[in-house]
């Protein structure tokens, strides 16, 4: 049963039910313990040792109604409870027996019982490794592979030597074998709609998601953009989770042995109370600008929910829009969804001529106060100022002023410093430049900066 177990995992972990290798060894035990007997007892106890919150619970027994539901030779087993009281009734003569000779498969499609079939088929399933359907293409695929396991190239053999034959009785058996054939195949093709739907419900989704992580943020579909928010959040989250419990992990510090030893004088030296070194560890302060002119403007949308996501382990977040002049949206952000935040940000500034110095200097006279020496500075844009002065002394006050500027650059680096763009002379004011257009990019240059303040 280790088998059915491990399948069963992984049709959980398909319908996001997370399992960890120690939750699958307690998910072992607990089945040594409580058994098969009893469905009911067998699912509460599984369902608490893997479900971990409300909606895993749903996702749980969904998936455990289904995954130990058979319903395949349902009308076998109706004839086999008519025919308890009958177990001599069969219906393969002696001339029959004769005919078939040793194929297994045809003695069961003439006289199995459903739990035989039923039973065969789970095996050839295993051995077709049918939990490794992934398409909808591939359904047609494992259900011959199924059969072939079953033996159905054999049987095929059977029945075409006896349709051959010229004999009244084996053009008869031969008959019948094949209605038993084409019920096979009805089973086998509703058992595979089942083990789609357990193992590759979100296959497809999943595919679409490594798309979009590979996709320049500027050419995201805008019917993708709620699947990218979700995306964006998870990643997000992730990163918060793992700096989170970095922080605590070093709140302990190390050992402070002397005033340990001090402490404990009164029991002879023996540490009964420990005292810790304490290592001050700041939360991130990030200052995120943002150009929302044309196509960056896409790039800033991700940047900012991606930012404001990570709510648990960043201090401060204030964030600054602009095409031409710049305007402070920390408040829009936190009152409003990115969805509805967005738009009114750039109904204020997006999608004007973009003046880099300028915006520069509005920053540099209204909040240059928001940075000190533990502030990273997060510059989203593409350098580009319609040949305008870009003020390259604010971009020096702004570098000397801050922890570290970072600068996302949508446009490939061979791009930067071509026509109008002043990238090149910007970048000697940053401690990183680089090219960033896909979500999969920010969240590395995001999990860099985070490094920067919870060292391990």
């Amino acid at each position: 049963m280790q088998q059915t177990l491990e399948n069963f995992f992984r049709a959980l972990r398909s319908m996001d039910v997370r399992i960890s290798p120690a939750e699958a060894i307690d998910a072992h035990e607990t089945v040594d313990t409580v058994g098969y007997g009893d469905r009911e007892f067998l699912k509460d106890a599984l369902c608490v040792a893997l479900a971990k919150s409300e909606e895993e619970v749903g996702s749980f027994e969904e998936c455990f109604d289904m995954f130990f539901t058979r319903e395949e030779f349902q009308d076998r087993r109706d004839n086999d409870s008519a025919n308890d009281d009958k177990p001599d009734d069969s219906n393969v003569s002696e001339s029959d027996r004769d005919l078939i000779g040793d194929q297994e498969l045809a003695q069961l499609v003439l006289d199995g019982s459903a739990s035989d079939m039923a039973q065969a088929m789970e095996r050839a399933a295993n051995e077709a490794n049918v939990a490794n359907i992934r398409f909808g293409t591939q359904r047609g695929l494992f259900t011959r592979r199924i059969l072939d396991k079953m033996g159905l190239r054999d049987l095929e053999m059977l029945i075409l030597r006896l349709k051959r034959a010229e004999d009244e009785a084996a053009g008869d058996l031969a008959q019948r074998l094949e209605q038993g054939r084409r019920y096979l195949f009805e089973e086998a093709r509703q058992y595979i709609n089942r083990q789609f739907e357990l193992y590759a419900r979100n296959a497809g989704e999943q595919l679409r998601e490594e798309f979009l992580l590979e996709t320049r943020l500027g050419a995201i579909d805008p019917r993708d953009a709620k699947r990218m928010h979700r995306i964006v959040r998870r990643m997000a989250k992730q990163l918060a989770t793992k700096y989170a419990k970095r922080r605590k992990h070093t709140k302990r510090g190390v050992l402070d042995v002397r005033r340990t030893l001090r402490k404990n004088m009164a029991h002879d030296g023996i540490p009964f109370e420990t005292i810790w070194k304490q290592t001050k560890i700041d939360r991130p302060k990030i200052v995120a600008i943002c150009d929302v002119s044309g196509s960056v403007a896409a790039s800033a949308r991700f940047l900012l929910l991606f930012l404001y996501s990570l709510n648990e382990v960043i201090a401060t977040l204030r964030a600054f829009a602009f095409s031409g002049n710049l305007i402070e949206i920390s408040d829009i952000l936190e009152h409003k969804e990115v969805e509805q935040g967005i738009p009114e940000i750039l109904e204020k500034v997006g999608f004007r001529p973009t003046d880099y110095g300028r915006s520069l200097a509005d920053f540099t006279e209204n909040s240059l106060d928001s940075i000190d020496r533990r502030t990273t500075v997060v510059i989203l844009g593409d350098g580009r100022s319609n040949n305008t002065d870009p003020r390259t002394d604010l971009m020096r006050i702004i570098h000397d002023r801050a922890k570290s500027v970072i600068w996302l650059n949508p446009e490939p680096e061979t791009f930067w410093g071509t026509g109008d763009s002043e990238m090149l002379r910007y970048k000697a004011f940053c401690h990183v430049a680089q090219h960033c257009s896909t979500v999969k990019d920010l969240e590395r240059i995001i999990n860099d900066v985070l490094k920067t303040y919870f060292r391990a």
